[in-house]
C-alpha cells in the first residue's frame, strides 16, 4: 500500500512562510534530531559533520517510512539554534562565542526504533557526528519571527528589526536565537537565500 503524502511545510505554513514583516507565532511542541556544538559555522569542522549527520539520518528515516508504507514527506530545511551564555553579549559578527544546536523537524511517526535503524543504515557513509545525534522534543510557545532574503552575513538589520518588533510589542526576548534556512547556499545566489530568523518571547 502506498504511504500517504504529506506537506508538513504546507500544514506548518505560518511557521515556515513567513513574511519580510515581523509577526507573532504560536509554536507548538515539534519532534527534531538534534546535534549540539560550539564554535563560528562558517569555519567548524564539528558543524559540518552535524549538519552531514542530520541530513542522511532524516534521509534515511524518510525512505525507510516511505517504504513500510507508513508516511510520504519530504525532508524538512535545517534550522539552527544560537545562544552565548549571556545573552546581552549574543555579537552577530563574533561568531567563534556561540554554541549552537543544529536539528531538522521530524514527523510523529519518526520513533525511536526508527531513528536506530536510520542510523545505522547511515553509519556506512563514515559520520563523525552520527553519535551525537539525538531524537528531542522541542516547545518555542510565542515567538516572533520575520524572513531575511540576502547572505546570512547580512542578517545584522533584519535581527535588530525583530528585535525593535518585539518591544514594541510590549514583549521581551526569552529563549535563543532560532534560524530555519529555507534555502540551499550551494545552489541559491547569495542574495536570495531565504532564512526565517525567530525569537521566542515573553
Amino acid at each position: 500500500m502506498a504511504a500517504a503524502k504529506v506537506d508538513f511545510k504546507r500544514e506548518l505554513r505560518e511557521l515556515f512562510a513567513p513574511r519580510r514583516s515581523a509577526a507573532l507565532v504560536q509554536v507548538p511542541e515539534l519532534s527534531f534530531l538534534m546535534v549540539d556544538g560550539h564554535g563560528d559555522p562558517n569555519t567548524s569542522a564539528e558543524y559540518r559533520e552535524a549538519v552531514s549527520a542530520l541530513f542522511s539520518v532524516s534521509y534515511a528515516a524518510r525512505f525507510a517510512l516511505k517504504r513500510s508504507g507508513v508516511i510520504d514527506y519530504g525532508v524538512m530545511p535545517l534550522e539552527g539554534l544560537w545562544w552565548v551564555p549571556d545573552i546581552s553579549e549574543f555579537s552577530i559578527e563574533d561568531k567563534t562565542a556561540w554554541d549552537w544546536t543544529a536539528m531538522i523537524m521530524q514527523p510523529e511517526e519518526v520513533t525511536d526504533a526508527v531513528l536506530a535503524d536510520a542510523k545505522q543504515a547511515a553509519a556506512q557513509k563514515g559520520l563523525p557526528a552520527l553519535e551525537r545525534l539525538r531524537l528531542e522534543r522541542f516547545a518555542e510557545g510565542l515567538s516572533a519571527q520575520v524572513l531575511h532574503v540576502g547572505p546570512y552575513s547580512a542578517e545584522g538589520p533584519t535581527i535588530a528589526g525583530l528585535h525593535e518588533f518585539i518591544a514594541e510589542q510590549g514583549y521581551e526576548r526569552a529563549g535563543k536565537h532560532h534560524e530555519i534556512y529555507l534555502s540551499d547556499p550551494g545552489r541559491a545566489a547569495p542574495e536570495k537565500l531565504k532564512t526565517i530568523i525567530r525569537q521566542p518571547v515573553r
